[in-house]
């Protein structure tokens, strides 16, 4: 399995989860493994580390929205951006700009060619960011 699939694993069980906010994260991969395929263990990971850290990542994708709230974001776009934003923040074996590739191309696949603008400028703007903060 490559790396592509299970990040895409890691974003439909992150998408699944916005629906169903009070079931656990073990109970959602369940029945993901049940239904749909074997989970992979970093697509495991990846779920599990963004269930575990979904304040400061949502904290940190908050900063970068103009005129909006998480609340209002497509529950693809922000299932995207918790993903990229949980590798970027949490994953060092990831460059930043693979993960935002995979998070725009994950977009285009499961929502359309605007969602994947805005996910790829929010990511655009942390990445320009961290970038500048290095350098500082």
């Amino acid at each position: 399995m490559t790396r592509s699939e299970m990040r895409e694993q890691a974003f439909v069980l992150l998408f699944e989860k916005e629906f169903f906010k009070d079931k656990p994260v073990a109970e959602i991969e369940q029945i993901y493994t049940e239904n749909v395929s074997e989970l992979s263990d970093y697509g495991r990971a990846v779920f599990e580390g963004c269930a575990e850290n979904i304040e400061e990542i949502d904290k940190t994708i908050s900063t970068y929205l103009r005129s909006w709230r998480l609340e209002r974001i497509a529950k693809v776009s922000l299932a995207v951006l918790r993903l990229a934003f949980y590798e970027m923040l949490y994953v060092d074996e990831v460059p930043g700009s693979i993960s935002a590739s995979e998070a725009v191309n994950l977009t285009k696949k499961y929502a359309n060619q605007k969602d994947a603008s805005f996910v790829n400028g929010i990511i655009g703007s942390h990445l320009r960011s961290a970038q500048n903060a290095q350098k500082n």
